[in-house]
């Protein structure tokens, strides 16, 4: 079957470097482009008059729009995605922005988390956007599991790896909890939990709940569901992403209709398991991926892109994710490769730390 050709490769030189100039000049500057401007340009010498019909032609296919009656065109969504897909040139990051990423990675401290934040910090500065890091789960297998109660609605499950890592929850337990059906909870996930990670664990707890009922009460296995989806509903998602550079976003405070955009905007960023759910499907794929406006429904009303990559560990894994966040008119050719390189950097320092 044979492909059928795109836009793109229908348009004759003249259109296509017409496109092209277009979109970079709008991603340049944020302002429509005329045809008057586009004409000392080209490498063809042409008419104004010239350009401007094959400007209507091209508007006409969709791919430019004018904002306002001979004020130029500026790229639609349909028109950035085929210059992002089809004319692009991505070079290797500036030394300047490597420099910058690079310094954040020089720390000898062993926290990840920390070093997370301070790299998501990095890249909003260098990006002049808002950055995105989706931090690793912990994938040691478990030692031990343990409830303790702190008060009549209050309790504490604590969560031991075996390479010494420990994470703790406080949770509001099923109602008539005792100490006694927190150690016949915790007895059970310790049958089955040592040797297993946590994402293996919750894939055979529901299971041996059913076959095993005997072994365990009424309200031990609630304790395990509650205690099971803290760590799901909190420190599978939420306390995972980390979010730098919202202020960023604020380009222009005097433009009434992009403050209320950004306003949508942080309302996205604050439904983050959303957000943590998104990048987990970008992991899917290897490499940089951009989404353009409605082309990312988590921020299509506040016509945002997000320029998302996955990233590494020893095995070639991805275990998670480094984005920026910022309007359309994004410099993609400079931000995509920066995401690139601090992926890249990010999964060199979680192999090296494991």
């Amino acid at each position: 079957m044979t492909e059928t050709p795109s836009q793109l490769d229908e348009m004759n030189d003249r259109t296509r470097e017409v496109f092209r100039r277009v979109v970079e000049g709008y991603l340049a500057t944020g302002d429509p482009v005329g045809s008057r401007s586009l004409t000392r340009s080209l490498s063809e010498k042409v008419s104004p008059a010239t350009v401007r019909n094959v400007m209507s032609d091209l508007e006409f296919m969709g791919l430019l729009n004018s904002p306002h009656i001979s004020a130029g065109r500026i790229p639609t969504q349909q028109g950035l995605r085929m210059f992002v897909d089809g004319l692009l040139e991505v070079n290797d990051p500036e030394l300047d922005d490597r420099e910058k990423i690079d310094a954040t990675m020089s720390s000898n401290t062993g926290d990840v988390s920390g070093l997370l934040d301070r790299i998501g910090s990095a890249l909003s500065g260098v990006t002049q956007g808002a950055s995105l890091v989706l931090a690793p789960k912990h994938e040691a297998s478990i030692k031990h599991i343990e409830f303790v109660p702190l008060a009549h609605d209050r309790a504490l499950v604590v969560l031991v790896f075996s390479d010494g890592h420990v994470e703790n929850r406080v949770f509001t337990p099923p109602l008539g909890s005792t100490p006694s059906s927190m150690r016949e909870a915790a007895n059970f996930l310790n049958s089955l939990a040592e040797g297993r990670t946590l994402s293996e664990l919750t894939t055979i707890i529901s299971r041996e709940m059913k076959t095993r009922r005997q072994e365990i009460d009424q309200l031990a296995r609630a304790l395990v569901d509650s205690g099971l989806a803290v760590w799901e509903a909190q420190g599978e998602t939420n306390e995972r992403l980390i979010v730098r550079g919202r202020s960023n976003l604020i380009a222009d405070p005097e433009e009434t209709e992009g403050l209320e955009r950004i306003k949508t905007l942080f309302d996205d960023l604050e439904r983050k398991r959303d957000i943590v759910e998104f990048l987990e499907l970008a992991e899917e794929g290897e490499g940089v991926r951009i989404f353009i406006g409605s082309e990312n429904k988590l921020f299509s009303l506040s016509g945002s892109s997000l320029v998302v990559s996955p990233y590494m560990n020893a095995d070639r894994k991805i275990i998670g994710a480094v984005g920026v966040i910022g309007p359309t008119r994004l410099n993609y050719g400079r931000i995509v490769p920066i995401v690139n390189y601090t992926a890249q950097l990010v999964g060199k320092l979680i192999s090296n730390r494991s």
